[in-house]
């Protein structure tokens, strides 16, 4: 009746906190086929396909003298690969278990271990399929040459960052208004695709279509990557900084609502989705 349950040290603690996120990793990471590697053969194709199409369509309408100098083919990936990264880390993040899913009824489970895992697991397959890309392009196309690796990297950390924060919030409004979230999830998305500005280079825009797309933090991270990858590109329009701030007021605000959130939930939300 009467029971004493010890709570492990600080250190254990950690490490089992860091051993959960692990296998919730693995967890999501074979969400997607039951088979790892069919499932990152599948994200590698998505990308391979988004490359070509792209390509093409720049090819067909004559435009790719207007991209700056340089690979066009990097040119195209900087903007891909950023995109999808953050559109894929805000869709994980927005279909992480929440506090009323059955998953939660374990003791050592709770939504931070949840948040983690399928943010983590999510840019575990897109750097794993970068690398994959980049590799075979260097070898059966031409070599790839980056300028500042470090800096293009930090860029692809800084997108995944924020579409992470901007998905912690759209989490916290998932239980209380789910067919909403769902739809601005998917409009965001699709906005994405144009507004992220992977299509064309914020320097050649006039003032009235900057104003447009400045808004977007990703606009701001493709437009630095770019100006890391490519030695001819000095972005004048686009701050890291920006998207490092929004991200952050993001995250704050997500994490204060989730808080808010799971001390409110009910099991019959998910009877809701």
């Amino acid at each position: 009746m009467f029971q004493f349950e010890a709570k492990p040290a600080g250190r254990r603690r950690a490490v089992g906190m860091l051993e959960l996120i692990y296998y919730g990793i693995v967890r999501d990471v074979r969400k997607s086929h039951g088979n790892a590697l069919i499932g990152l053969f599948m994200n590698v194709m998505q990308t391979i396909i988004f490359v070509a199409a792209f390509y093409f369509m720049f090819s067909i309408l004559g435009i790719r003298g207007s991209a700056l100098r340089g690979d066009f083919l990097l040119y195209i990936m900087t903007g891909i690969f950023l995109f999808l990264t953050h559109t894929k880390a805000l869709s994980a993040v927005v279909g992480s278990e929440g506090p009323a899913s059955p998953m939660m009824k374990h003791a050592p489970m709770n939504t931070a271990i949840a948040i983690c895992s399928s943010a983590l697991g999510s840019l575990y397959i897109q750097i794993l399929s970068l690398f994959i890309v980049l590799f075979l392009y260097h070898v059966i196309m031409t070599p790839v040459h980056i300028e500042d690796p470090i800096g293009a990297m930090a860029m692809l950390l800084l997108s995944w960052f924020s579409g992470v924060a901007i998905g912690m919030v759209l989490l916290a409004l998932k239980p209380w208004m789910p067919g909403a979230v769902q739809m601005i999830t998917q409009i965001y998305s699709r906005a994405n695709m144009i507004a992220s500005g992977k299509m064309f280079v914020a320097n050649t825009l006039p003032s009235f279509m900057l104003a447009m797309f400045d808004w977007n933090p990703l606009f701001h991270c493709i437009d630095q990557a770019r100006g890391y990858t490519f030695i001819n590109y000095n972005p004048r329009y686009s701050n890291w900084e920006y998207a490092m701030i929004v991200a952050i007021i993001f995250l704050m605000v997500g994490l204060m609502g989730e808080f808010y959130t799971r001390k409110n939930a009910s099991v019959s939300w998910s009877a809701r989705r």
